[in-house]
């Protein structure tokens, strides 16, 4: 590569390069968005006298964070639609006032759909009446913050068909008090993805396209420079590229296209497209599929029961479900892996890891590839016989360390305190040479890749729940996971996640030294300013 013309120099930097730890410098050179040259401040002023210049003013600078499972498209359309519950209300009387107080003067069949509900945080869910009530008799759903689980009220459950005698649809269900029969307004998987399309049918890409400048002026907030869009659907796809024509992407975007649409895996199977179809910018890192759930809403597929409080109308011995038949699965996995695709597949309990597992494996039996990529999504649950079957199959945990700090409590709660020496084993899986990136699957989790980092570190939950500490990571290998071990889970480790000739300058500066600081106020660390290919695309200075 050229090193003429420099545009940009980066000086008075302590640039952690990730190469190894403990390797700094204190200057680099950018040429049209690439790395160039690197070296002393004098030296790198020497080379450009002329150039543009950011000063770090001494501060630590690491390559831009990497997001390797997360879903800005369906989050950015669903913020100018539907209401966000994320931040509050904290009780559930402030969640009926504030159902009541948007529904109040509507029309009665104007639905009110709530995303991101916590019920451990606001302490279950409502009654059905009390929805039925607070709606006015509107159809009301609350969509819980996994994506997986979602109450409706009678009006939304008469709206698409889940009457008093309905059944069950495939691999969903529809919770029944166990004494009436009378369906509780809780609704698992299918049962509730069928409410989320119905409500989401009418979403435009101008709503994407909207969503998605605001998703991504938050990420950047973070030092966020590439995200992979998990379960990218076909809307997202073209939101992505009209805002790259009109200037206003400001994002790095893997593609893991949705197995959740049929004729999309099938058209880019016609197509010929095979993963690192793209540039820079907008890349085809895959195809994802969901076959398995949520811990925290206690539907992820584990071989032994979950522990704790029942929900009311949850199943007796509760051990979880698939979303898939192993037959079709298989063959879907196999027929993308074919195409050249890299597949990336949810398995979160040990026993839908295993399902997984078993796809890849029957994929790789049938048509062997050396350097496969293959990736279990979340991958919470390695216990040693799955780190054995990870390990020789050579597959990457696609790891959910934005789990351990944010979902934490719920995984310790659902599962036990001596379960957590398998959830998320860092330690273990980096001594066994397993590719582990880190990621938010934001929205479902806070999109500040600090808070991953520090429970990779500490161990600890949001609220210092104890996640067993013999699995503590160093701070340098907790960086790895999200900036060149998420570049090579998208097959881009040789022009991300190292900050070195060649490579991409997405950087982001941070406040205070990682490096050095406290561990446990790893989670405060702020970015002071996110650079992509050189151009500032946040500074809090500015902000502020």
């Amino acid at each position: 590569m050229e090193i003429s013309p420099i545009d940009t120099i980066v000086i008075n930097g302590k640039i952690a390069t990730m190469q190894a730890p403990g390797e700094f410098i204190e200057a680099m050179a950018v040429s049209n968005g690439w790395i160039v040259a690197t070296g002393s401040s004098t030296e790198i002023r020497d080379l450009a006298p002329r150039a543009q210049v950011i000063d770090c003013r001494g501060r630590t600078v690491v390559p831009g964070f990497i997001d390797s499972h997360c879903h800005p498209d369906m989050h950015g359309a669903r913020l100018g639609r539907w209401c966000d519950l994320s931040q509050g209300p904290d009780t559930l009387p402030g969640l009926l006032k504030l159902v009541r107080d948007k529904t109040q003067g509507t029309p009665q069949d104007a639905w009110f759909v709530g995303f991101g509900y916590d019920d451990l945080r606001l302490g279950g869910y409502p009654t059905r009446d009390e929805l039925d009530n607070a709606a006015g008799g509107r159809p009301a759903f609350l969509y819980r913050r996994d994506a997986h689980l979602g109450f409706a009220n009678s009006a939304a459950l008469k709206k698409v068909g889940f009457d008093h005698d309905a059944p069950d649809p495939p691999f969903g269900r529809i919770d029944r008090h166990p004494e009436t029969g009378q369906a509780t307004g809780l609704l698992r998987e299918t049962a509730a993805h069928a409410v989320v399309n119905l409500c989401q049918s009418e979403f435009t890409t101008e709503d994407f396209m909207s969503g998605l400048e605001r998703v991504f002026a938050d990420f950047a907030t973070y030092g966020v420079t590439s995200v992979h869009n998990a379960l990218a659907s076909t809307q997202g796809i073209e939101a992505y590229q009209q805002m790259r024509e009109a200037g206003h992407l400001h994002m790095r975007v893997g593609l893991l296209a949705s197995g959740r649409e049929d004729e999309l895996i099938d058209a880019i199977i016609r197509s010929g497209w095979r993963t690192g179809f793209g540039d820079e910018w907008i890349r085809l890192t895959g195809v994802e599929w969901c076959p398995d759930c949520s811990t925290s809403g206690r539907t992820a597929a584990y071989y032994d029961p979950y522990v704790g409080e029942k929900i009311i109308g949850e199943p007796d011995e509760n051990r979880g479900m698939l979303l898939y038949e192993a037959g079709d699965f298989n063959q879907r996995v196999l027929r993308a892996h074919k195409a050249g695709l890299l597949v990336g597949a949810d398995g979160v309990g040990d026993r839908g890891i295993d399902f997984v597992l078993d796809a890849y494996e029957h994929a790789l039996d049938h048509h062997p590839v050396k350097d496969h990529r293959l990736r279990v999504e979340h991958c919470c649950n390695v216990t040693p016989a799955i780190l054995n079957r990870l390990s020789r199959l050579k597959v990457i945990c696609s790891s959910a360390t934005g789990f351990a700090y944010d979902l934490g409590d719920a995984y310790i709660r659902n599962r036990g305190a001596d379960a957590m020496r398998y959830m998320w084993p860092h330690r273990t899986m980096i001594d066994a040479g397993i590719i582990a990136p880190g990621h938010s699957d934001s929205p479902v989790c806070h999109p500040n890749p600090m808070r991953g980092i520090h429970a990779m570190v500490n161990r600890r939950s949001s609220t210092g729940g104890d996640l067993y500490a013999d699995e503590a990571v160093t701070v340098f290998e907790a960086l790895q996971a999200y900036t060149i071990l998420g570049a090579y889970a998208g097959k881009e480790e040789n022009i991300k996640g190292m900050l070195t000739i060649g490579r991409l300058a997405d950087f982001a500066v941070l406040e205070d030294d990682i490096f050095t600081c406290p561990h446990p106020r790893i989670a405060e660390m702020r970015v002071a300013e996110t650079y992509i290919g050189g151009q500032r695309i946040f500074s809090r200075s500015e902000t502020a």
